[in-house]
C-alpha cells in the first residue's frame, strides 16, 4: 500500500513539474514578450506585469488566495491540495527559472499559436492528476455550484473574455485581444485533444433487416466486432436489428459503404465518441 502511494506521489510529483514547465513556457516565454494576455489569471497577471513589472509567478499566487478562500467548500480538500502543489511549481518555474531562458521574439501570431499549444498541454497533464493550473478553475466551480444551469464552457468563456478584453487598453492594440483569442482557442483544443482525441473513436449504429449479414460483412472488410440489439419499428412495427460497430474515425466511411453492400436499405448513424476502451481499442488500467 505504501508502495502504491509511494509510486501514486511521485507520477503526482513528476505531472506536476512536467506540466508547470509547459505552462510556464506558455506564459513567460511566447505570450509576455508578445504583449498578449490569454484567459485566465495568468493572463491577469501578465497584464499586472506589464503595467507595474511585478513577477508573474508570485502575483498569479497572490490572485488566487481569494479564490482558494471563496471556493475551497465547494472544490473539495484534494483537489484543493494537488492544485496548490502545481501553482507552486508554476510560481517557482515562471519567477525563478524562465526569467534566466531566451524568450521568443518573432512573429506575434506563431507566438500566441504556440503559447496556445503550451499552455494547454501543462494544462491537461495536470486534469490528469486530478489538478489545475488554479485561478478560474476555483471561480468556475463556484458559479457552477451557485448556478447549476450555467454552462461551465458559457462561464469560463466569459471570465477569459473579460481579462482578453483588459489587454487592449493596456497593451495599445486591437491585436492583443486577437492574439489572446486565439491563444486561448488553441488551449481549449489542446486540451480536449490530449484527454479525449488520443482515445477518440466513431461509433456506428445500424438498423438493419439483415443484421447477421451485416455483422459478417462488416467483420471480414475490417475486422470489426459489432453489437446486435433487437427492437422494434415503432411506425411500422416491423422488427429489426440495431448493430453497435465501434471503430477509428479513418473506418467509419469503410463501415457504412460495408453496411450498405449488404443491406442497401440499412440506416447508418455515424457518431463521435470522446473516448472508447475495450479489447481492440485503449485497454482501461
Amino acid at each position: 500500500m505504501k508502495t502504491e502511494k509511494a509510486k501514486q506521489f511521485a507520477t503526482d510529483i513528476f505531472f506536476d513539474i512536467a506540466g508547470s514547465i509547459l505552462y510556464s513556457l506558455g506564459i513567460y516565454t511566447f505570450a509576455k514578450t508578445a504583449n498578449f494576455a490569454p484567459g485566465g489569471v495568468s493572463g491577469l497577471a501578465l497584464i499586472i506585469n506589464h503595467l507595474w513589472a511585478l513577477p508573474i509567478g508570485i502575483t498569479t499566487l497572490v490572485i488566487n488566495i481569494p479564490l482558494v478562500i471563496l471556493s475551497w467548500r465547494i472544490v473539495g480538500k484534494r483537489f484543493l491540495i494537488k492544485t496548490a502543489r502545481s501553482m507552486i511549481f508554476c510560481t517557482i518555474f515562471l519567477d525563478v527559472v524562465f526569467p534566466h531562458t531566451p524568450s521568443y521574439t518573432g512573429s506575434p501570431l506563431m507566438a500566441a499559436l504556440y503559447s496556445g499549444v503550451c499552455l494547454g498541454a501543462g494544462m491537461a497533464l495536470f486534469y490528469m492528476r486530478g489538478s489545475s493550473s488554479g485561478g478560474t478553475d476555483f471561480l468556475t466551480m463556484s458559479i457552477k455550484a451557485l448556478k447549476p444551469h450555467f454552462s461551465l464552457g458559457t462561464v469560463t468563456m466569459a471570465i477569459d473574455l473579460i481579462i482578453i478584453l483588459l489587454g487592449w487598453p493596456v497593451f495599445g492594440n486591437i491585436d492583443s485581444v486577437l492574439y489572446g483569442l486565439a491563444a486561448t482557442f488553441v488551449t481549449s483544443v489542446v486540451i480536449d485533444k490530449i484527454l479525449y482525441g488520443m482515445g477518440s473513436g466513431t461509433l456506428l449504429i445500424i438498423i438493419t433487416d439483415h443484421g447477421q449479414a451485416v455483422a459478417e460483412k462488416i467483420g471480414e472488410s475490417i475486422g470489426r466486432g459489432s453489437t446486435a440489439i433487437q427492437a422494434r419499428g415503432t411506425y411500422t412495427e416491423a422488427q429489426k436489428e440495431v448493430l453497435l460497430c465501434a471503430c477509428s474515425t479513418s473506418q467509419a466511411y469503410t463501415v457504412r459503404n460495408t453496411a450498405h453492400e449488404a443491406d442497401p436499405d440499412a440506416f447508418v448513424m455515424v457518431t463521435e465518441t470522446s473516448e472508447v476502451f475495450g479489447e481492440g481499442f485503449i485497454e482501461r488500467k
